[in-house]
């Protein structure tokens, strides 16, 4: 009977501390932040988001890891500041989104840094130069940007090539077809479905010449002005952002970033 009396008495005492165990686990951790933290409260671990269609910059090789300039520069990041990344391919619009939720710390997907996207995000001082190509069929007369006001046109869906098809034809313009990636807008030129497509330099130069047999052919614009890249965080992440600002300018010093890019950025 004392056993009895007993075990009913400690009962709700035990369900108490239940119930503030659970609450410091929410406090400490739970409650949806992407980052891990070190006992002396710094970052050591940040989940990266990118859009794994998009070689040289990132894709997948032939074992299913994701590799490409990108992933060479987090992950050169990550050895001068001490901080491990977690890369998912999570596609090129979701990124956008993850981050504002808060499912991902970062983005980096050759990600041109633009007065728009400022708003909302926070971008990284530019570790990338870029400008953007035409690609067309071989025996095309498409010789200048100009000369696609009136054709059909492939992007991928809010890039800076989709935008500059709308500062061509119009926000409105049915003749600009946007895809999902921008391999599967050049496929649309060989198939014939649009005309030309618009991108980033690095990624149709490289689709030509991983393809040479697809019978396309590259034009540059003066009229495509140039494009900077950056590493993307939410708006305010200024903790995020300086830990990849360090590490950035750490590799622009020791000559990691040329090496893995190829370009010497001031």
């Amino acid at each position: 009977m004392l056993k009895k009396n007993l075990f009913k008495l400690l009962m709700p005492f035990a369900a108490a501390s239940l119930i503030l165990a659970a609450c410091g686990a929410e406090e400490n951790g739970a409650s949806g932040s992407s980052d891990s933290t070190s006992t002396e409260g710094e970052t050591t671990k940040l989940v990266v988001g990118t859009d794994a269609a998009y070689a040289p910059f990132e894709s997948f090789d032939n074992s299913g890891n994701i590799v490409g300039i990108d992933i060479d520069i987090v992950k050169a990041i990550g050895e001068e500041i001490g901080v491990e990344f977690e890369i998912n391919n999570v596609g090129w619009e979701p990124l956008f989104q993850q981050i504002t939720n808060g499912e991902i710390d970062l983005g980096i997907s050759a990600i041109t840094i633009t007065d728009e996207r400022k708003e909302t995000y926070d971008f990284t001082e530019p570790y990338y130069e870029a400008t953007q190509l035409i690609v067309t069929k071989e025996d095309s007369d498409i010789t200048k940007l100009d000369d696609l006001k009136d054709k059909k046109i492939g992007v991928q869906i809010n890039t800076t090539g989709h935008y500059a098809a709308q500062d061509l034809q119009g926000k409105t313009s049915t003749n600009i077809l946007p895809y999902e990636t921008t391999p599967i807008a050049i496929q649309e030129v060989i198939n014939g479905t649009v005309d030309a497509a618009i991108g980033d330099n690095a990624v149709i130069l490289e689709y030509i010449k991983n393809n040479p047999d697809s019978k396309l052919k590259a034009i540059e614009d003066d009229s495509f002005e140039k494009e900077y890249y950056g590493l993307m965080v939410k708006k305010g992440n200024t903790e995020v952002l300086e830990q990849l600002n360090e590490g950035l300018q750490k590799i622009k010093e020791n000559g990691k970033l040329a090496e893995i890019t190829g370009q010497e950025l001031d």
